[in-house]
């Protein structure tokens, strides 16, 4: 294993030049190939080097789009960065089949952020319920020039709250305090303004009157944000009339209605099933995510989280079949931002922002929750339809056709062919073969 001290000073190109000379058995062709990527614009290539640390160059993933989104009477163009074709597929599949039905509705239910303060104190809890309440004015005062400029946007610190955590940890509570952080994410903010409520903390607790000995002692463990924010909360939905679902891969209305409604019964008690389920959920919601340069991984780890809220890990969609209407919903937590971060420095984020609108940062809630439910809604119905292979696999043939270098005429012979054939790795191959008898197994399949 090789080993290096320093590497975060050297330049990129020593940097590059190391990895390709140490890691790799053609660092000359690893050198160019690297250097393919960059930015041809040396003032963006710094730019996005810059984004992070020890880059060494740009790692390419599609940019899509998936028109026709009806939402909330406003039609969108909905910007998508995945590499899997068939989720900007779906997500457009569901848009048309829903704009002539109404489209998405969606509403934000709240938009509260939390951040912690962990400490450990060893004394009475009744007295150290009466200094926090003590002490609450005084930190908010504290943190005023840290909140000064969210307070005139119309957001700030909204509570602080004492938990105590002692049946879990000796001597262990937490400061829960909640933000309104508006159209940013907050994660700097709400930071700083808990590292100055931990400094206020530990310096009142020196000279509380009420405190004896070493109860004058506040341990601060840590402060930090909570990516998981239940109160920070869309909700979107889809609804018409069961017989205006028309006849669905040949499966009449009412059939399709009852069958979907079982699939999704199936994801609400059944944990294996509800992890794929809100897996689609998440390809279609991080898609706009990375679009719109916020952060994906949060998303992502406060969904799952909310989707076992109730002590099973169950479905973020539900359906409600009553009165001849079908009704089908999603609720999810997402914290996002228009402002701050990425969302301003990047060039493909900006365009994202301005195809879109230009949304607030509710509105953007409502964009990757419609999107989530776009997808979800396809892959159900593919499912309880045709198969999901069918499309999926369709979606992917270009995929397989370039591992195999096909050229532009046998291409186009393999979509003819498989419009009525399975498609699959082996199929495609077989395809080839007898068309082209000199395909050989791809050495990296």
């Amino acid at each position: 294993m090789k080993s290096i001290e320093g590497f975060s000073k050297l330049s990129k190109q020593a940097k590059l030049e190391w990895i390709a000379n140490n890691f790799f058995e053609n660092p000359d062709e690893v050198v160019r190939e690297f250097q393919s990527y960059w930015q041809d614009d040396p003032k963006t290539q710094k730019l996005f080097d810059e984004f992070s640390e020890n880059t060494l160059t740009n790692f390419i993933i599609p940019y899509n789009v998936a028109p026709n989104f009806l939402l909330n009477g406003k039609m969108y163009a909905v910007p998508m960065v995945i590499e899997e074709s068939s989720v900007v597929a779906a997500a457009s599949q569901s848009a048309k089949f829903w704009k002539d039905r109404g489209g998405f509705h969606s509403e934000v239910i709240s938009t509260v952020k939390i951040g912690q303060v962990h400490f450990n104190w060893h004394g009475d809890f009744q007295k150290l319920k009466k200094f926090i309440k003590h002490i609450k004015p005084i930190m908010i005062r504290n943190a005023h020039p840290i909140t000064r400029n969210m307070e005139k946007r119309g957001g700030g610190i909204l509570d602080i709250e004492l938990v105590n955590m002692t049946a879990f940890d000796t001597d262990y509570y937490q400061l829960k305090a909640s933000f309104e952080t508006c159209e940013s994410m907050g994660a700097n903010f709400i930071n700083s303004v808990l590292e100055n409520f931990a400094a206020t903390l530990k310096g009142e607790a020196l000279g509380y009157e009420e405190f004896e000995g070493d109860e004058h002692d506040i341990n601060i463990i840590m402060c930090i944000l909570s990516n998981y924010t239940p109160d920070c909360l869309v909700r979107t939905w889809v609804e018409c009339d069961i017989n205006k679902l028309g006849t669905v891969e040949g499966m009449p209305a009412e059939e399709f209605a009852n069958k979907f409604a079982r699939a999704i019964k199936i994801s609400k008690v059944d944990v294996y099933r509800a992890t794929t389920h809100n897996k689609g959920i998440m390809n279609g919601i991080d898609s706009v995510i990375l679009a719109t340069g916020n952060d994906f991984r949060a998303t992502e780890a406060c969904g799952h989280v909310y989707a076992a809220r109730n002590g099973r890990y169950q479905s973020l969609s539900d359906v409600k079949l009553d009165n001849g209407k079908f009704h089908y919903s999603i609720e999810v937590p997402m914290a996002v931002g228009v402002v701050g971060g990425l969302t301003s420095l990047h060039p493909m984020v900006k365009r994202s922002f301005e195809m879109l609108g230009n949304p607030n940062s509710r509105e953007l809630m409502m964009i990757a929750s419609a999107a989530g439910l776009a997808n979800n809604f396809a892959a159900v119905k593919s499912m309880t339809t045709v198969g999901i292979q069918k499309g999926h696999m369709k979606m992917h043939l270009l995929n397989i056709l370039n591992q195999f270098n096909a050229s532009e005429t046998e291409t186009a012979q393999a979509k003819e062919y498989f419009k009525t054939n399975v498609v699959s790795y082996t199929a495609v191959r077989n395809f080839l073969i007898s068309i082209r008898p000199t395909v050989t197994e791809n050495k990296h399949k």
